[in-house]
């Protein structure tokens, strides 16, 4: 039996706002499609414009590191075949470098509720113009 369950936040490189729109539920289909690969749950996930929280599940026989490098060195390479205005460049960049993860143990339904509601605080500092809802 285990339950081993993460809080990630990942950034996109020189944390620019790019998550929005469809680009935002294109990578939220990306990450769930490549979690779904390696065994991994995402239990909660929300996209702000210049980064992603994640909780996720992931199966002890995979370490967090090898899990957060999976996902996204293959989302980025996805991200830029999609989202690419010169197809001709060979650096598939997307990320930053580095992620936070914390553990999530008896305060599961806090980190929750503190995923489901960042979209809320980013909608209140970019505007209601930007579409923050992750779906």
């Amino acid at each position: 039996m285990w339950d081993c369950k993460y809080h990630v936040v990942i950034v996109p490189k020189y944390r620019k706002k790019v998550l929005y729109g469809t680009i935002r539920i294109q990578i939220g289909k990306i990450i769930r499609e490549l979690a779904k690969q390696k065994e991994v749950k995402v239990i909660e996930g929300t996209a702000c414009p210049d980064h992603i929280h994640l909780v996720l599940r992931i199966p002890p026989k995979h370490s967090v590191a090898y899990i957060m490098g999976f996902i996204k060195g293959k989302s980025a390479v996805r991200a830029h075949n999609m989202f690419a205005r010169k197809k001709s460049v060979s650096q598939k960049s997307f990320w930053s470098r580095g992620y936070f993860v914390n553990t999530v143990g008896v305060d599961e339904d806090v980190i929750r509720k503190y995923v489901q509601d960042q979209w809320k605080k980013d909608q209140f500092f970019d505007g209601p113009e930007l579409d923050l809802k992750w779906y």
